[in-house]
């Protein structure tokens, strides 16, 4: 990376995206390559996590020092002292929410944008790129999350974060559109062009008209949002295979009586890890031992305190995703958990899965009609559909759009990194 800390050209594509990151270098011949993130104790990666996790230390006696780290990196520093450091999440989510200005952390005052800038900064660092010295396209929504959204508001606040973080240079740009710039590249002429972006947490269905020879060569025409995607699905998994292993069905007596659920929001923070972390307290453990004492199922009460006190969170969604990625290429694959007096080994059909995401797909395929509406066309009139992000991989979503539109028409290829290859190739268009 020593020859991209030294150039005063060097062009990137960045998707700052609610769940995950990723950045583009175009090399001397013009082509994107996709930056490969390493932080210590994990593999090496394309994507990196957009959390930040913030600390102090004192540097001098009664002077703390602020500290952050970022994607894996920012969760193996929260796993180590949840109640000491602050984990930020989602981001993104607020950019055009005008509502939301700062929020105190730690004892300081922090805006949104001091807080994204923090996590740009160390980003770049650890790629060794300064970001003084680059042209940026920076991907931004059609439509920002949030039902009260200022979309001008949350670009604005986009890039004053990037220039709070040392850019001097930076565009912004559709990422529906930069997918689809990527894809269309093979376009030899006009096209109306259907791009499902899926997200961790929110999925894009953008409609734009191409036209390889025009100056402008994407026109936005509808769009429509959702926001589910990924982390649901893992969800889903958890919530019938996990849950019930953990007590969820079990039942309890308060004084002889008669037989109550134990409380249902333990098993909703099963479903997002973090929050699990949060469960690590003397209040809410012995609130679980109390239960367990006259639980029908004791034993996987006991299973789910093993879990939080051990801080299995991690651990946990490593499981259930591995059987998610698997149903994707196969029919049938087996989860497989094991840890202290948990052990869990569940076979799954890729049909079983597929009912139990029916809820959500139901609404995908409603934002897709959505988007059409909006759009005032007919799925006739969609030329080609590309399909990007994680979830494309799963067939029944796919299969929706084939039943829709047809399996000529229906098109994928670099899921996880086409948005930044998109904004890197616009940066010279």
């Amino acid at each position: 990376m020593s020859s991209i800390t030294s150039s005063r050209n060097v062009r990137l594509g960045i998707d700052f995206g609610t769940t995950n990151t990723v950045v583009v270098l175009l090399d001397a011949d013009g082509q994107p390559q996709p930056t490969r993130f390493t932080f210590p104790h994990h593999p090496p990666d394309e994507t990196c996590r957009t959390l930040l996790c913030l600390w102090q230390e004192e540097a001098r006696p009664g002077q703390p020092a602020l500290h952050e780290a970022i994607g894996p990196a920012a969760i193996d520093a929260y796993l180590e002292d949840p109640a000491e450091s602050r984990l930020i999440m989602s981001m993104k989510s607020y950019l055009a929410q005008a509502s939301f200005r700062q929020t105190r952390l730690l004892g300081r005052i922090m805006t949104l944008e001091m807080m994204i800038a923090r996590f740009l900064t160390c980003l770049m660092r650890t790629i060794q790129v300064d970001p003084a010295h680059v042209t940026a396209t920076v991907g931004r929504p059609v439509q920002f999350a949030g039902e009260i959204a200022d979309n001008d508001f949350g670009e604005q606040r986009l890039r004053d974060s990037f220039r709070a973080a040392g850019f001097q240079h930076v565009n912004i740009a559709l990422e529906p559109e930069a997918a689809g710039w990527r894809f269309a590249q093979r376009l030899t002429e006009p096209a109306t062009v259907l791009v499902a972006d899926f997200g961790g947490g929110t999925s894009d269905f953008s409609i734009l008209r191409f036209d390889p020879d025009a100056p402008h060569r994407a026109i936005p025409l509808g769009y429509a949002g959702v926001g589910i995607a990924g982390d649901q699905f893992d969800y889903r998994i958890i919530d019938r295979v996990i849950a019930p292993e953990l007590g969820r069905s079990t039942t309890y007596r308060v004084m002889g009586g008669q037989p109550l659920p134990v409380p249902a929001e333990w098993y909703a923070s099963l479903g997002h890890w973090h929050r699990l972390a949060l469960m690590r307290t003397p209040q809410t453990l012995r609130n679980i031992a109390d239960v367990a004492r006259t639980a029908a199922e004791p034993e996987k009460l006991h299973a789910l305190m093993n879990l939080i006190e051990d801080q299995q969170g991690q651990a946990l969604y490593r499981a259930v995703g591995a059987a998610k990625r698997e149903l994707s290429m196969t029919d049938r694959t087996t989860l497989t958990y094991d840890h202290r007096d948990i052990h869990i080994s569940r076979d799954i059909t890729r049909a079983e899965f597929e009912s139990w995401i029916a809820p959500d797909l139901i609404r995908f395929d409603n934002a897709v009609e959505t988007a059409l509406e909006r759009a005032s066309l007919p799925a006739t009139a969609i030329d080609r559909v590309f399909l990007t992000g994680g979830t494309s991989f799963v067939p029944a979503v796919r299969d929706l759009f084939i039943r829709r539109f047809g399996r000529e028409r229906v098109d994928m290829g670099g899921e996880f990194v086409s948005v930044a290859e998109g904004l890197a190739l616009m940066n010279v268009a």
